[in-house]
């Protein structure tokens, strides 16, 4: 990791513990080349600590919020009960996440037979330009090439990235999903609401956009949206169910529109 890096006030990170007093935990920052924060004993817990040892151990992997930073103290400041357990699966999640892309760099280096001091030089554009480098091979297997089209790397080591990123990254994906009442009181209603249906998954989308539509009990049909982001996956949503309420107005009938959140899927 690069030694001239210092977390900031507020950021999460990862430590291991490595030394228990009576009065606080000494830890090493894994993500800023073993620099060394503390942890007071007020720190550890809410409420009153009798026994830090009771909460930490030598070894011991754990997330801390960063209090404060004196960079000519060479100080960290940290706390571990400001941190819940959302952000602390988040934070070791995105840990694991930069330790892989740090690997994915050195089989890069050794493709490309770059040296250490090359493959830091890279290493550290790349976290300039995305935040972390599993970011940059994120946004590789997303956009290929055209991800560093602003980027001075050269075209190499660019080609090597986005086929690791392609191999290895599965992208993100989110679904939405809304339902539409639809009715018809024609004696052919139930043709006329195929018919609707049909429009519906008539949406022009691109390849690695999915509609999926099924019935939930008369009368109302669950139409979901997978799609590579939000906004792209309530654009088609919006059109199909409108498609669908069109043509069954155009027909005579009824349709109604109900908006539903179904999940994010990593």
């Amino acid at each position: 990791m690069d030694n001239n890096r210092w977390p900031e006030s507020g950021e999460f990170v990862v430590c291991t513990v490595k030394t228990v007093t009576d009065f606080g935990a000494y830890t090493l920052l894994e993500e800023y080349g073993d620099k060394e924060g503390f942890i007071h004993i007020s720190e550890i817990k809410a409420g009153w600590v009798k026994y830090v040892r009771d909460f930490v151990r030598e070894g011991q992997k754990i997330v801390c919020k960063v209090l404060n930073v004196d960079t000519a103290r060479r100080h960290i400041d940290l706390s571990l009960k400001d941190v819940n357990e959302h952000q602390k699966r988040a934070k070791i999640q995105d840990w694991k996440n930069e330790q892989k892309a740090h690997k994915w760099l050195q089989f890069v280096a050794e493709e490309a037979n770059k040296d250490p001091v090359a493959m830091q030089d890279l290493q550290t554009l790349i976290m300039d330009e995305f935040g972390s480098c599993h970011a940059a091979f994120e946004e590789s297997a997303m956009s290929g090439a055209d991800a560093f089209e602003d980027i001075d790397i050269d075209k190499n080591i660019i080609s090597i990235i986005v086929k690791l990123s392609q191999e290895n990254i599965k992208l993100p994906f989110v679904e939405i999903a809304g339902h539409v009442d639809l009715t018809s009181d024609m004696p052919n209603g139930r043709d006329l609401i195929k018919d609707a249906l049909r429009e519906a998954d008539s949406v022009t989308k691109d390849d690695d956009v999915e509609i999926h539509i099924a019935y939930t009990g008369a009368p109302r049909y669950r139409i979901k949206v997978t799609a590579p982001d939000y906004k792209v996956a309530e654009a088609i949503l919006k059109e199909s169910s409108q498609k669908a309420i069109d043509k069954i107005h155009e027909m005579g009938g009824e349709g109604i529109f109900y908006r539903h959140i179904e999940s994010i899927q990593a």
